[in-house]
């Protein structure tokens, strides 16, 4: 049975030339080529070398899982034949922003027109997660109690140590960039859905924005799926990774709704206070501390993290992801993308071994489908 909080994940994946693991601008063929039986689950992103696909609106994260199975091996079809692969990451370990090919769509003209190159440089990919919640009022609770846990999914995220071939010193590289846009990071707190509508039309009057989809916050209510998004997480590469974050932040929203619908809640902290913790999981990734606030002192990252897997332990089962967020405790074990990356770059020296890695684990069990991309791939 479905459950009621339903989940959607668009996965961002770099188009990449197996040979030079360089990124390839190649979207546009991508999609003339996949559209009939994509639909409107593959888009274009900014740059040409980015692809985005989405899954259908999933029950629970079972169904989300054969979704992104068959979108990673249906994009390996349409990549294929052209000699090209996909990777996941955060950020491409080389490939530079100034040599990436703008998509011909006006919404990117527009943004170009608007931000130069700020938008030329968004050479970055992102892992965004839905989850719907049923009222409106509690979701605009849920959504300011959900803040406190971002930095969270973020450290358990990072993906994106590198850029333009250097090591960063940051574990997620790719919020630096995505910063120097507006209304990025993390939002502030509303009173209501109504304050936060009042906020949309205040931006929209005053031609800062044309429509709510321009707001780009770590989390934010979205306007037309009436859904929670959190966009804080780096792309993965792995299957799995994107799975366990996704059912992890499917049961944030369960576990708070939940409790606001027993006139019980999740205390509140301000937008200043939260992106310290931000910054941290950016830069440290699992290896840091951030600040527990109610205790007003730093806490290893693990700690919290596995304090917040308690947190949420009694909406796994009727979630039917109880598996799923199990393998956090693999991820925090073994490291995230952006650890593994930074251990070849500590073995070898060299990003292109960087980027192959990469690779291999985006495409590791993936087949090209045969005919139908619209079936399941072949197991």
């Amino acid at each position: 049975m479905a459950s009621q909080f339903t989940i959607g994940i668009e996965e961002e994946f770099q188009i990449v030339n197996p040979e030079t693991n360089q990124l390839v601008s190649h979207v546009a063929q991508m999609l003339n080529e996949g559209a009939e039986l994509f639909g409107d689950q593959i888009k274009p992103e900014m740059l040409q070398s980015v692809v985005e696909v989405g899954t259908k609106i999933c029950g629970d994260i079972k169904e989300a899982r054969d979704e992104l199975l068959k979108l990673r091996c249906g994009l390996l079809s349409l990549c294929e034949p052209e000699g090209l692969v996909i990777s996941g990451s955060g950020t491409h370990p080389f490939s530079d922003w100034r040599d990436q090919q703008v998509t011909e769509k006006e919404r990117y003209q527009e943004m170009l027109a608007a931000l130069g190159d700020v938008a030329r440089g968004l050479i970055i990919w992102g892992l965004h997660v839905h989850v719907y919640v049923p009222d409106p009022d509690i979701a605009m609770d849920v959504f300011n109690e959900a803040r406190y846990f971002l930095p969270h999914l973020l450290a358990l995220s990072t993906a994106s140590p590198f850029w333009v071939g250097r090591p960063t010193g940051l574990k997620s590289y790719r919020h630096v960039i995505w910063n120097q846009l507006p209304r990025t990071g993390m939002p502030d707190a509303f009173k209501s859905w109504s304050d936060y509508e009042g906020f949309v039309d205040l931006l929209v009057q005053t031609h800062c924005i044309e429509d709510a989809t321009k707001i780009w916050w770590d989390l934010r209510p979205h306007p037309k799926f009436h859904t929670l998004e959190f966009r804080i997480c780096d792309m993965q590469s792995r299957v799995e990774d994107t799975l366990a974050l996704a059912a992890l932040s499917q049961a944030i929203v369960a576990k708070l709704y939940y409790l606001r619908a027993q006139n019980l809640g999740f205390r509140q902290y301000p937008r200043a206070a939260l992106s310290e913790n931000r910054w941290r999981a950016m830069r440290y990734g699992l290896g840091g501390k951030l600040i527990d606030f109610g205790k007003r002192e730093e806490v290893e990252e693990r700690t919290l993290i596995e304090e917040l897997l308690t947190f949420v332990d009694d909406v796994l089962d009727e979630l039917n992801c109880r598996a799923e967020v199990e393998h956090i405790h693999s991820i925090l074990e073994t490291g995230t993308s952006a650890d593994r990356q930074l251990a070849v770059w500590a073995e070898t020296q060299d990003v292109q071994a960087v980027a192959k890695m990469l690779v291999e684990e985006t495409m590791a069990g993936m087949e090209p489908m045969e005919s139908d991309l619209r079936g399941m791939p072949r197991r």
